[in-house]
């Protein structure tokens, strides 16, 4: 039996007032986690979904407690467009995009998609790594778009219904193209009839025959099962497929500095992380798709494909700074 005595009664009265005082301290501790909404096109096994589950991982090694991430996958947000609007009014916090995809606000990436520009994986790296990277995402924050890093989804080639190596083989068909400007008189310069259409009606669009073909990335050719209605691929090669990671420079701007700093940093981490996966990914996608009945062909008449978009530098030269701009690019 516990002999209640003045002492024992003080003791205990002092530590219920310490712990009531407490839990508004506590209460506020665990609300203080921030929800960040992740949007990713595809599902947990591919780079793009990937790449957010190692963003998080170091975010949460370094604050640990601070944020929670809800990623959304397989397109149920919407596709790259309606994505970005989220981002922009702050209903989606963060997500990848191509640039071709944001150029209708900031026309400046698409010195990024200039065909036939890049060399290689390195070539774009250079060049998203200097000034021009620098700019580009100057030119982002001003539209509400934070980009924490650039990201290289491959190179893009055509996908063809029936077999193409000429570009003369293409007048006449419909080509699906992203929503883009650049993308339009890439394929117009060659005889074609572009349709934008967003990524995720693709499918119903070339088996339903709204479109005849069009181009992509190795991973997303397999991810969105392409081979099954344009089973002809033709490594042109023709774009290096740049992006970006970016956050809502609503969300962006709530955060404290440390907060930001820690974001930055696993995402710059994380964008080399992304680049492998993709290389290793494309590999993977296209022995898939070689199972399904998907034939690579090469391309003849090399010239005559670069002739066709070469007229797409002077087009744009000036909405991307210049043709010394895009010369001194091509000669880094």
């Amino acid at each position: 039996m516990i002999t209640l005595n003045r002492r024992h009664f003080l003791r205990t009265a002092t530590l219920g007032t310490a712990t009531a005082l407490a839990m508004p301290a506590l209460i506020r501790t665990a609300q203080a986690k921030t929800a960040i909404t992740i949007a990713s096109l595809f599902g947990d096994d591919k780079p793009e979904t990937k790449i957010w589950a190692k963003i998080r991982d170091l975010v949460e090694a370094k604050l640990p407690g601070q944020f929670r991430f809800n990623i959304v996958k397989d397109s149920a947000l919407g596709g790259e467009k309606e994505v970005a609007e989220g981002i922009r009014l702050g209903s989606v916090q963060g997500s990848l995009s191509t640039v071709s995809a944001l150029s209708g606000w900031v026309p400046e990436l698409q010195i990024l998609d200039l065909p036939f520009l890049f060399k290689d994986a390195d070539h774009v790296l250079k060049t998203v790594q200097g000034e021009t990277g620098n700019d580009l995402k100057e030119k982002l924050k001003a539209q509400n778009f934070i980009a924490t890093g650039f990201i290289n989804y491959g190179a893009r080639h055509l996908l063809t219904k029936e077999v193409v190596t000429k570009p003369e083989q293409l007048k006449g068909k419909r080509i699906r193209v992203i929503q883009s400007p650049l993308h339009t008189k890439l394929w117009s310069n060659f005889g074609t009839t572009p349709v934008g259409i967003p990524i995720t009606e693709t499918y119903n669009a070339l088996e339903t025959g709204v479109a005849d073909a069009m181009d992509l990335t190795k991973s997303a050719y397999a991810s969105f099962k392409l081979y099954e209605v344009v089973p002809f691929v033709t490594e042109t090669s023709h774009i290096w497929a740049s992006g970006v990671v970016y956050f809502s420079a609503n969300f962006w701007n709530g955060l404290n500095a440390e907060q930001q700093q820690v974001l930055q940093e696993a995402s710059q981490e994380a964008t080399g992380y992304f680049n492998q996966l993709i290389v290793d990914d494309e590999s993977a996608a296209i022995a898939k798709a070689k199972e399904h009945g998907a034939q690579l062909l090469q391309p003849e008449n090399y010239d005559q494909w670069q002739a066709g978009a070469k007229t797409v530098w002077d087009d744009f030269a000036p909405v991307v700074g210049g043709i010394d701009r895009i010369n001194a690019i091509k000669n880094l």
